[in-house]
């Protein structure tokens, strides 16, 4: 496959490069970037030195249907959305990193993200690319919408529980903690290291905007129209997320019986993993790695359930899950490109 990136060196675009650059069945012939034409990509990532020797282009999405088989755009909301035709979808797929199309309702995705909506004709069509759950209509789409990260470390360890019908979908808490490379690459005061260092802050609260993509996906898995509590922390490190779900048990189930729903949905899986009982998700046990580690705690006391996340917000949360969805578009192994361990330390 010949793929095309826009937006190649933005953090989530150099990781679709470095999982790419190694794929058996892919090549990149498009390293796009608005910042760096005429660039060698390896002088703005030093790690891509004599592994990859191109030079950046432009963001000419016209001339790259007509060259590749997929187009990666990891870009700032808006963009696709200004780009995508359906002259283009008619010769290419194309994977959106961006929120452009994950929310059906065009008038909340304004509203969240402030900006207007180039393509509205594409956003019944678009398919949310969250492989675990949407993977038969991933097979057949040309336009995937790329989740966000907090929404999938968040739905993916609420999801078994909600499908199920034993939580009350509007008792829902979500507490979440990202490393700063969430915030993208972009020079800004609040992410300089002495702001960001020996610190950890809420932002966002009560209006971030991945509150309505989570909300969405979880009504359509509930068949509940859900609205939650969710506040994300910036913590000073690279990458990761950590999420920490409250919820009401409904049904008196025993924790051993949620144990095992979680295992009946996710153990076929590859890269979602549910710990041992008493094993609560680490950030540093999935860093670097298309992993989703999955906790769950019943609390007799309270009556409530906790279900815990953690993963790269960088890899599952970008541009691993991109490549994931790629793999599943072309009749691929899911895992390739993508198979190796964590790192550690």
């Amino acid at each position: 496959m010949k793929v095309g990136i826009i937006g190649a060196t933005g953090y989530a675009g150099a990781e679709i490069v470095r999982f790419l650059s190694f794929h058996p069945e892919a090549e990149i012939v498009w390293y796009g970037s608005r910042s760096y034409v005429d660039k060698k990509f390896s002088d703005v990532f030093g790690n891509m030195f004599q592994i990859v020797n191109d030079v950046c282009k432009g963001e000419n999405i016209a001339e790259l249907a007509e060259t590749v088989d997929v187009i990666f755009t990891a870009t700032p909301q808006g963009l696709c959305s200004s780009l995508v035709n359906e002259d283009i979808l008619s010769k290419v797929k194309i994977i959106d990193l961006s929120a452009d199309f994950r929310i059906k309702d065009i008038s909340v995705y304004e509203k969240w993200y402030q900006i207007e909506h180039k393509s509205p004709q594409f956003i019944d069509e678009a398919v949310y690319g969250l492989c675990e759950i949407n993977r038969d209509k991933i097979k057949a789409a040309r336009l995937i919408a790329n989740p966000g990260c907090y929404p999938t470390c968040s739905f993916l360890s609420i999801y078994p529980l909600a499908k199920e019908g034993l939580i009350d979908m509007n008792s829902i808490i979500i507490d979440a903690k990202s490393g700063t490379s969430g915030a993208g690459r972009g020079a800004k005061v609040n992410n300089l290291y002495c702001e960001v260092n020996e610190n950890i802050k809420a932002y966002g609260v009560a209006s971030h905007r991945h509150t309505p993509e989570i909300e969405e996906q979880l009504s359509y898995a509930s068949g509940k129209d859900v609205v939650i509590n969710f506040t994300p922390h910036l913590v000073p490190m690279n990458r990761g997320i950590l999420i920490t779900a409250y919820a009401n048990l409904i049904k008196d189930i025993g924790n051993d019986d949620i144990y095992e729903i979680y295992h009946s949905y996710y153990d076929d899986e590859y890269f979602v993993r549910v710990l041992p009982d008493g094993v609560c998700p680490e950030t540093r046990w999935v860093e670097g790695s298309n992993f989703v580690d999955v906790g769950i705690k019943k609390d007799d006391r309270t009556g409530r359930v906790i279900m815990m996340g953690a993963m790269d917000n960088l890899v599952k949360g970008a541009a691993g899950q991109a490549v994931q969805n790629m793999n599943i578009m072309f009749g691929l192994d899911e895992s390739c490109g993508l198979n190796f361990a964590p790192l550690f330390p």
